[in-house]
């Protein structure tokens, strides 16, 4: 018989049975309908940004400006509508700022080889400032009654799921079925394996890499209606807080490669499960905002630790240079 494969996703998942069975047998409330209500909404969100953040990976780069796009655009239509915008007008400014941002972020890596780390914390930055200084009146804009018609992005359920882990469910399958079945996703795949070997076989390396940026920024817009319609409410200076460490945590600690070419879907929905049961499992135990950033930051070194053994950098990485 073939024994199982021991790997980082399989660790991760054996991980995660273990932390919810020990906090379900410990902790008081933790399997409460109230709190698995909660820990479900609040995975949800992080799980969609970790899919925005994966395609981008696996292309071998990263996206420090995801909660710029969670915001903004979203925030952006909020605003208008409570302006006396239609939702239309309001849906397409923000679409259109949405694929603006991902092809300067796109063409700034590809075309101008900035490091994509580098690019996306400047241009989430810029984002982010250009929300406050002339988008929003105030830092929380508030969901209108003419927004109802979206409420269903993020309000009520499904045979007792509720909406946002369905919009996640469908937003996993999107991303699944694109990385996994169709030839602008394999190469994706390529690129991130080797991207000089994708060049010389002819894949148009540098417009594949700028729509892995869109996609992030469409994908991180998604996300950010959903959480709107959820909580009835865009606080757009979530920018400033570490939503972003969360979302690297789930996509790092649940098995994609930050050499890129590997991992998928899958691993996402591993990472998001494990981070969203620690993350509640410590609300619930009142841990200080601190001391949550303690225990993030050094399982975030160790992801990244495991990461370096598991899927070492080799020469051709080195002569790159990392993300």
């Amino acid at each position: 018989m073939k024994r199982p494969r021991l790997t980082q996703q399989n660790i991760v998942f054996a991980i995660f049975v273990a932390l919810f069975a020990v906090f379900s047998i410990f902790l008081r409330g933790f399997l409460s309908a109230d709190n698995m209500l909660t820990l479900l909404q609040n995975v949800a969100v992080l799980g969609i940004l970790g899919l925005g953040m994966a395609v981008v990976v696996i292309g071998r780069g990263i996206d420090i400006s995801l909660i710029a796009s969670l915001a903004v655009p979203p925030g952006l239509v909020l605003e208008m509508v409570q302006s006396g915008h239609s939702l239309p007008a309001a849906l397409g400014a923000a679409l259109a700022l949405t694929l603006a941002f991902g092809l300067i972020n796109g063409w700034l890596v590809a075309y101008a080889e900035v490091p994509s780390l580098f690019t996306t914390l400047a241009s989430g930055l810029f984002l982010a400032g250009l929300g406050q200084v002339a988008f929003f009146q105030l830092d929380v804009v508030q969901w209108s009654p003419a927004l109802d018609r979206l409420a269903w992005l993020g309000q009520g359920g499904l045979a007792g799921i509720p909406t946002p882990v369905l919009m996640f469910a469908l937003a996993s399958a999107a991303v699944a079925l694109f990385l996994r079945t169709t030839r602008l996703g394999g190469f994706i795949y390529a690129i991130g394996d080797n991207p000089y070997g994708a060049r010389v076989t002819g894949i148009p390396t540098r417009p594949v890499i700028v729509l892995q940026y869109v996609l992030a920024a469409l994908i991180g817009a998604f996300a950010g209606m959903v959480m709107a319609a959820s909580v009835n409410s865009m606080p757009t200076r979530i920018f400033n807080s570490t939503l972003i460490y969360d979302v690297i945590l789930v996509v790092v600690l649940g098995g994609i490669g930050l050499s890129g070419g590997r991992g998928g879907v899958v691993n996402v929905v591993i990472g998001t499960l494990l981070i969203g049961t620690m993350l509640n499992g410590m609300t619930i135990l009142d841990v200080s905002y601190s001391g949550q950033n303690l225990v993030k930051g050094l399982v975030l070194l160790v992801a990244i630790l495991t990461d370096s053994f598991v899927n070492p950098r080799n020469e051709e990485t080195a002569q790159q240079g990392d993300i």
